[in-house]
């Protein structure tokens, strides 16, 4: 009979001493740190296990990054007494993730993964790593061609880590956004072929800071050409219905310049405007 198939699945802290001892023999590292949760468990476990002085946290910072994460992610790099550098990317300035063709993520991370290589480089760092799970691998992201052409390597998916036991493990460490909602890049907002420029990225991102001050947490402003579609948790789209609140996001998005605007009744859902 195969062996491996009478082995017990391992649980979530069998994971988490696994990744110990993968960060272990990497020796110091530059973790591409968002401060959503996944790279944030990798920055805390990096630092608890090689110790601050051989981690380096540095986030991408450009129009397509909400101002709200950068905050956050300084924030915690600094309660976690990590250093943390900010990489200013300019994205924008590439035709061809302008033109928000399917790939577009690919030259995103392409132009992060170049300068944080350099960087590696530079300061004497053994490895880049970023906080790309498991369950990453199963879904569209091209940005994982970036990845591995610049040779990142991702501990957690290593580990078997899914986003739920990241998410545990978190909560146990104490990580302050241990259930955050994820939070892609503002580009991700377009539908593919909708151009993406610097006036619409501020759009959305004055848009849904509207609807969080509303107390929706996990929320998406979709850009469909002329047509703006809201996504929020199911739980809580019958609050739109009021009149009130519903007038209040009217007027708000007609200020912010959108002309139409439409609410998904199917709520929020990931990679709702990704290819299937």
């Amino acid at each position: 009979m195969n062996k491996t198939r009478n082995q017990r699945p391992e649980n979530s802290n069998e994971k988490l001493e696994k990744l110990k001892k993968i960060l272990e023999k990497l020796g110091s590292v530059i973790i591409a740190y968002s401060g959503g949760v996944d790279s944030s468990l990798l920055l805390k476990v990096a630092r608890d296990t090689l110790g601050k002085d051989s981690v380096l946290a540095v986030t991408a910072f450009s129009s397509t990054y909400p101002k709200v994460e950068y905050r956050q992610a300084k924030t915690l790099a600094n309660q976690l007494g990590v250093e943390h550098l900010i990489v200013y990317t300019e994205e924008l300035r590439n035709k061809n993730f302008r033109k928000n063709l399917k790939n577009r993520c690919f030259y995103c991370k392409h132009e992060f993964f170049k300068k944080l290589a350099s960087l590696c480089q530079k300061r004497g760092f053994n490895k880049v790593i970023d906080g790309t799970n498991y369950e990453d691998r199963f879904d569209y992201r091209p940005g994982l061609k970036a990845r591995n052409k610049w040779g990142v390597f991702s501990p957690l998916e290593k580990a078997g880590l899914r986003k739920e036991e990241i998410r545990r493990l978190a909560k146990d460490l104490r990580l302050p956004n241990w259930n955050k909602p994820a939070q892609p890049c503002l580009a991700s907002r377009f539908s593919y072929g909708t151009e993406i420029n610097l006036k619409k990225l501020s759009m959305i991102e004055r848009a849904e800071e509207f609807l969080r001050g509303k107390g929706f947490s996990q929320v998406r402003v979709r850009l469909h050409q002329d047509i703006v579609r809201i996504e929020v948790e199911k739980e809580k789209i019958s609050r739109i219905f009021s009149r009130t609140l519903r007038e209040e996001i009217v007027r708000k998005f007609k200020r912010v310049g959108f002309k139409y605007i439409a609410l998904d009744l199917e709520g929020y859902r990931m990679g709702s405007i990704s290819p299937d």
